[in-house]
This record gives structure tokens, sequence and C-alpha cells, in this order.
């Protein structure tokens, strides 16, 4: 069996507090990640009830963590920068776990578990290249950052030449937090390129 997919290499794949929640520090060689679906944003909440069910139906030897992959992006609102970790599947899970019929029962009657992801009625775990993909992706060195806009949406120009400008927003490159708004310019629509902190929306 692989023991890539143990809980000790979860735990160093860790950003924050709020992406893994370790039900068991015992190694079972038989446990693989599956994916298991939530009601979107009660992802940490479901975690913390799963562990609790666990511990008390005595299965933590057989569920053993859950993880919410996460991404830390730069959120830029009302001029304003801050990091935030974003969640990278909103609505779902990944529980590392040996698939006993108790362990499934368990898993799949906690409270927001809306069921496992798979074909057919037995969950199938995820590859380890898929496994190893979301870990890679959660760790990525450069955060991105987050548009609080999207194409085709009126914004105003807070900063440099063009402050107080309107114009609407063309195409945005959240990976270098740039967007490109058409400006009216001498009667005619002008693509000028800003920062992410020089525009907000109208209604702001």
């Amino acid at each position: 069996m692989n023991q890539d997919l143990i809980v000790p290499e979860v735990q160093e794949v860790q950003v924050d507090s709020t992406n893994v929640v370790v039900i068991s520090d015992t190694p079972n060689k038989n446990a693989r990640w599956f994916v298991v679906h939530t009601y979107s944003g009660h992802e940490n909440k479901v975690a913390e009830t799963l562990k609790q069910r666990a511990q008390t139906l005595h299965l933590t030897d057989k569920i053993l963590a859950c993880l919410i992959p996460t991404q830390e992006k730069i959120q830029i609102k009302r001029g304003k920068r801050k990091t935030i970790n974003q969640k990278i599947f909103p609505g779902y899970m990944l529980v590392n776990m040996e698939l006993t019929d108790d362990a499934w029962l368990a898993v799949r009657t906690t409270q927001g578990v809306t069921g496992f992801v798979g074909v057919g009625t037995k969950p199938r775990p995820l590859p380890k290249h898929e496994v190893d993909a979301i870990k890679k992706y959660m760790t990525q060195a450069t955060p991105q950052y987050k548009a609080e806009f999207s194409e085709g949406e009126a914004v105003k120009i807070t900063d440099g030449p063009f402050n107080e400008f309107l114009g609407t927003v063309k195409s945005i490159n959240e990976e270098k937090g740039k967007v490109e708004v058409l400006v009216s310019i001498f009667g005619r629509e002008t693509p000028v390129e800003l920062d992410f902190l020089q525009v907000q929306k109208v209604s702001e």
C-alpha cells in the first residue's frame, strides 16, 4: 500500500489550522483519500462534527483526517488589501479513511454531508497523482489576487491619471492583480491597464 496517503503527509502541507482536521495520528496503511460532498460554506463545521463522531463511535483508527483544500489569495476590497484563504472546491472536502462499512456509515450520516463522490454505490479513492496535485496547488508560493468585480461590470478608477473616471471591465488577470478597463477618452473607448487597488465597483 502507498504510504504517501497517510495522515503525517497531510500535516506537512497544512497552510493554516482551518485546512486540516486531524482525527487520529495513528497511521493506517489501508487509508485512502475520498471526496465527500457537503453543504457549501459548512465544510469546516462538517469536518469538526465528523471528528467528534469518529471519536464517539471509536472509529479514529479508520477515519484519520479531513482536508479542506484552500489557497491563499490577496483580496482587494474598498481599496484595501488583505490575504484570505479561499476554498478551492466549495462544497467538497477530502477524508482520509479506511473504507469499512462502519466508517462509511459514520461519514455518510454526518450532519452536513450529502454523499461521497464516485461512480456507482461504492466510493472510489482519489488517485495519488490527483491528491499530490491538490496539495501542490494549495502550497503555491505566490498568492493570487481575487477579483471583486467581473468582466462587463462598471467600475470607478480611484487612483492614477484617470482618477474619478468611470469605465467598464474588459478583462481581468487575477494572477497579476491587473484589470483592463475601457475608459471613454475623446469620445472613444480606450483600454487602460490598472491594478486591482486602483478600481472599485461603482456601487461602493
